[in-house]
């Protein structure tokens, strides 16, 4: 791979923040288990390739399309060429709970936007939410998440409406 493959800058400038690899490498493995400084570099460095390498490929499959931008898609099929396709559904989904929780976030703005407040109890219920999403996670096992049942959320009322 040539020096100046990633788009301005050098390969040298590329890399993932260690704090958070180190905190992903240390979650994946059994709390007795130690990794060496030198082994962490190298597990980043691995990651950094990989990525490169998913990233080139994407691209090539992107041009391939003449398209100009790398959709999903494309990803899915780099992975394929690559003799990834073991990991394509994982990477499916987790690719769909990314749009899940990126629309949630977006509901979440818009309701914090538009002068809405949480009641004590909606706010205690939420954050045990995010809590035992958390936990899934940590726990190695983050499933989808399921839309929530429109049963169990009560319609906010507006009380100065009521009132009057």
């Amino acid at each position: 791979m040539d020096p100046m493959d990633i788009v301005g800058k050098s390969k040298e400038d590329a890399s993932l923040p260690k704090a958070t690899m180190t905190k992903i490498i240390k979650e994946m493995l059994p709390p007795d288990v130690r990794v060496a400084r030198d082994a962490q570099d190298l597990l980043i460095e691995c990651c950094v390739e990989f990525i490169n390498l998913v990233s080139s490929e994407s691209n090539e499959v992107c041009n391939k399309e003449d398209r100009r931008t790398i959709a999903p898609e494309h990803v899915l099929k780099a992975l394929q060429v690559l003799g990834f396709g073991e990991y394509i559904e994982e990477v499916y989904a987790a690719y769909e709970q990314h749009k899940y929780e990126t629309m949630q976030d977006t509901q979440r703005s818009v309701k914090c936007n538009s002068g809405a407040q949480m009641t004590e109890e909606e706010a205690a219920a939420e954050q045990q939410r995010m809590f035992a999403e958390a936990r899934a996670r940590m726990n190695g096992g983050a499933p989808v998440p399921q839309p929530e049942h429109p049963e169990t959320e009560q319609p906010e009322t507006d009380q100065r409406s009521l009132q009057s």
